[in-house]
């Protein structure tokens, strides 16, 4: 396999990449803007690296020509992700990255027809933001195949925390809405405006709605017009956003973001090899069609994190092989719903419950 180009290589997931990548025998190149971290990072892992910022386009064009594919693991991708992918367009690079940011996968589905013309792959979300739960919306799609409503949810077991960055990129949205998608549309709702309880098979838990990546790409993935998405929370913490909206004003300003930065600094870049080791995700989901009849579906699979490493190398060496098609893609239209099973530790939790 050809080397591929990392961007974003030392934080805290891209770290995880290279450790898996080692183990693999997958040939990277690290890349991003810090000189110091890249050097100690290349000294640590054996990788050769390179500096290039996103500032500067025509350094990205000519740090990038050499290289088939792209990972981009730099969050904020709202920030990362339009310079990356313009440098892959110049130079016929395919593009994944691990982005769960709605706005991110719209703006990449819009190079979908340049993508096209320069014959690579725009896969954004290949990660745990989308993988598992985009392959559950398509297994549910292809059990029920006239389903008009789609909901997915899913549940953080074990003491896996947020990593620095994911904390810095929701920082970056407070003061935000929810999104859901209601006949084909975006629409914009309160965080939180729904909650219930889920049975995820082997625990029960309460779930609320956020906006998770897929809202955007399960739409491209099977056509169904409405999708909402929930995480697993503590009803008391529910009580508590649900009343975020009166407080937007204050949560969405710089003094108030710059606070929580700060404190978000001052904790570890994220959970620890023992801590992803005892800690898994299970994930749910149900269709419905106009009759009411509807199909629920569980998946259980690795931490978060370890998900995300192991599912960004899996769809990078689909790509390299030429097994993706070109344009835009989600992992489930890229690869079928199976992916995810290819990933080790994955497991339904039990088969298909049918409600007709």
């Amino acid at each position: 396999m050809q080397t591929i180009f990392l961007y974003g290589s030392y934080g805290y997931t891209g770290n995880l990449i290279v450790e898996l990548a080692r183990e693999k025998g997958i040939s990277l190149l690290l890349g991003g803007r810090n000189e110091i971290k890249l050097k100690q990072q290349s000294q640590s892992s054996g990788y050769p690296y390179t500096v290039c910022s996103l500032q500067h386009q025509e350094r990205l064009n000519e740090a990038l020509k050499a290289y088939p594919l792209i990972i981009n693991a730099a969050g904020p991708f709202s920030q990362t992700f339009e310079p990356v992918i313009r440098a892959c367009l110049n130079n016929k690079s395919h593009y994944i990255d691990i982005t769960g940011e709605i706005g991110v996968f719209e703006k990449a589905a819009a190079f979908h027809q340049e993508a096209l013309e320069k014959n690579i792959t725009v896969l954004p979300g290949a990660g745990f933001d989308v993988v598992p739960t985009d392959c559950l919306a398509a297994m549910l799609k292809k059990a029920l195949p006239d389903a008009q409503e789609l909901k997915l949810a899913f549940a953080p077991m074990g003491k896996s925390r947020p990593s620095r960055g994911t904390s810095l990129t929701m920082a970056e949205n407070l003061g935000g809405k929810g999104m859901i998608r209601k006949n084909g549309q975006l629409m914009a709702v309160p965080i939180g405006h729904e909650g219930f309880e889920i049975n995820f098979g082997i625990v029960k838990r309460f779930v609320m709605s956020i906006p998770w990546g897929d809202v955007s790409t399960a739409w491209y993935s099977t056509g169904i017009p409405t999708i909402t998405t929930y995480m697993a929370i503590s009803p008391k913490t529910y009580n508590f956003l649900r009343y975020q909206s009166l407080f937007n004003w204050l949560l969405s300003t710089s003094f108030v973001k710059a606070m929580v930065k700060k404190q978000i600094d001052k904790r570890p870049a994220g959970p620890s090899a023992e801590q992803r080791a005892n800690s898994f995700t299970l994930v749910w989901g149900e269709v419905k069609n106009e009759k009411k009849q509807s199909i629920q579906q569980l998946l259980k699979v690795p931490e978060g994190y370890t998900t995300t490493a192991e599912a960004t190398l899996l769809i990078a060496g689909k790509v390299m092989e030429g097994r993706a098609p070109i344009g835009f893609q989600t992992p489930s239209s890229a690869f079928g719903a199976d992916l995810i099973f290819e990933i080790p530790g994955t497991e339904l939790v039990e088969k298909p419950k049918r409600r007709f």
